[in-house]
């Protein structure tokens, strides 16, 4: 129950920082208010790198940050290393 838990989780946050990402390259093309870097890698580093990685390279945004091109990915490593540890490691 608690891993469906974590799983639905992981969806949502990845959601929401994929529309973040579009949301932010629309904001930044028309020049208006954009949201920032570190609302972006909050978004990421609790639960969404998932979708902000894929965010990046749909909408071509931040891909030549490389704060985002080696942070973005090196924060999916981690979740991805905490999610192994809660279904194989912590049975």
């Amino acid at each position: 129950m608690v891993r469906k838990g974590i799983i639905i989780y992981i969806i949502i946050m990845s959601i929401i920082s994929f529309c973040q990402m579009g949301i932010d390259k629309g904001r930044a093309k028309k020049l208006r208010w954009r949201i920032s870097e570190r609302t972006l890698f909050l978004t990421a580093g609790i639960g969404g790198s998932f979708g902000c990685l894929l965010g990046m390279y749909v909408f071509r945004h931040k891909t030549k940050h490389l704060r985002f091109v080696l942070g973005i990915p090196a924060l999916m490593l981690v979740h991805i290393f905490l999610l192994y540890l809660i279904f194989f490691v912590l049975v």
